[in-house]
């Protein structure tokens, strides 16, 4: 179902042209009201009335995270505080938080698109949603709850945590939409069957995924072991959270961007150069209509690439890929690029083992050195095949071989070792710089 048809629908040609004014109208709004772009507009020779096409987003400056956080709290607001009705907030566990406002026409503008992004995944006023995202200053929470509102659905702010209760209050309440992180959903789906709950049993038909990355191999398994269909959402906190993208449920390729909000751009990572349609690199987004903190250019440092073919489901806005990895978290073992996804991939479609791993990173003198844990499953030790681990971990280190070229010493470990995350899965542990 398509929320908005007259939107989600628009012409090429005349999408286009309401990006131009939007755009060309937020150049304006944030050169009148946010020094800290006057001063980059001026270092860079380019005034707001330099934009005539679409193309000409490419003079303008990019925008960083770090540029939040060296104008925490407040700097990069547009407008007055006193039209700013909610604040959220990263974390900072790697430097100061980065900050963002909304006033109360963003908060109705993200109601919207994340109504937009239920509607797509095939939600209805009719399903009750289990919201499992965290609440609190993550945006996650809040803003798949006031899209399930918006779309007038029946949404349990659940949060995170208390994943036994959580499982028996879908249970109880027959939730039919479930909305977290993927890994959550596996978390889940184990510890429902630790209380006899099989989710293959329950009402539940729909699971909205985001947060981390996913493979669609893990699609696969969720699907599999939930009786769902399970579609992959994207956002992130600066931008304004989750909805700023999501798959349709009729093809489930590519994430449709809401075009009528952000501006996409594909870019190379180092040379900052804009890309052709079709090529993987960095994605940058443009927030055409935010008024607290609108960004210009802001670097996502997620690679992916845009999709503009014509998709089934009738929607016009262009479709992002699966992102495979970020330009900041890409791992470089001996000089090999590696992305978490890459090895994700091969682990999840080798039968007997569980999505559940963790990439270890350390030194060895002079040495990177690349460790694999991941549990086998419960189906591997009932079937006595747990005497062949040997040989499976060879298997599974030389395929890690052939297809990304780099070492890796793989070590199945005993189902349910690695730990369970009931937020953002933490895959990756770097030892380097602790050595």
């Amino acid at each position: 179902m398509i929320f908005n048809m007259e939107r989600e629908t628009l012409p090429r040609e005349e999408l286009e042209a309401l990006q131009l004014n939007r755009l060309q109208n937020l150049c304006e709004r944030v050169y009148a009201n946010v020094p800290f772009y006057r001063q980059r507009f001026d270092e860079a020779g380019i005034t707001p009335g330099d934009i005539h096409t679409l193309e000409d987003i490419k003079h303008l400056p990019f925008t960083e995270k770090q540029d939040l956080r060296d104008n925490y709290p407040f700097g990069l607001f547009a407008v007055p505080k006193e039209n700013i009705v909610r604040i959220h907030a990263s974390s900072g566990t790697t430097g100061k938080a980065t900050v963002v406002g909304y006033t109360a026409r963003d908060l109705d503008s993200w109601a919207t698109l994340m109504a937009r992004s239920l509607s797509a995944a095939g939600i209805t006023r009719s399903d009750l949603i289990h919201n499992a995202y965290g609440y609190g200053l993550f945006t996650g929470g809040l803003g798949a709850h006031y899209g399930a509102e918006k779309l007038g659905a029946t949404v349990i702010p659940m949060s995170g945590g208390a994943t036994k209760r959580q499982v028996h209050l879908m249970h109880d309440f027959g939730a039919t939409a479930i909305t977290c992180t993927p890994s959550y959903a596996l978390h889940l789906y184990e510890v429902g069957l630790d209380e006899g709950i099989d989710m293959r049993n329950e009402p539940l038909r729909i699971g909205v995924f985001g947060a981390e990355p996913w493979t669609d191999a893990m699609r696969e398994d969720i699907e599999e072991k939930m009786g769902i269909s399970a579609v992959n959402v994207y956002g992130l906190s600066e931008v304004m959270g989750p909805g700023v993208s999501i798959e349709c449920a009729e093809a489930k390729c590519g994430m449709h961007i809401f075009e009528d909000h952000f501006l996409p751009e594909i870019i190379d990572p180092v040379t900052g150069e804009v890309l052709k349609p079709g090529e993987t690199g960095e994605l940058v987004l443009t927030t055409l209509t935010k008024e607290g903190v609108p960004l210009i250019r802001y670097r996502t440092r997620d690679i992916t690439a845009l999709d503009y073919t014509p998709c089934r489901c009738g929607r016009t806005h262009v479709r992002m890929r699966r992102v495979m990895g970020r330009s900041d978290d890409m791992l470089i073992i001996l000089g090999v690029n590696v992305f978490s996804s890459q090895i994700e991939s091969i682990l999840v479609e080798t039968d007997g083992l569980s999505p559940h791993y963790q990439i270890v990173i350390s030194r060895d003198g002079t040495l990177d050195s690349l460790e694999v844990r991941v549990e086998i499953s419960e189906t591997l030790i009932a079937d006595g095949a747990v005497r062949n681990l040997q040989q499976l971990e060879s298997r599974i280190q030389k395929t890690i071989k052939e297809y990304l070229g780099v070492s890796a010493n793989v070590r199945l470990v005993e189902p349910r070792s690695i730990q369970r995350s009931e937020g953002k899965a933490k895959r990756v542990l770097d030892l380097r710089t602790q050595q």
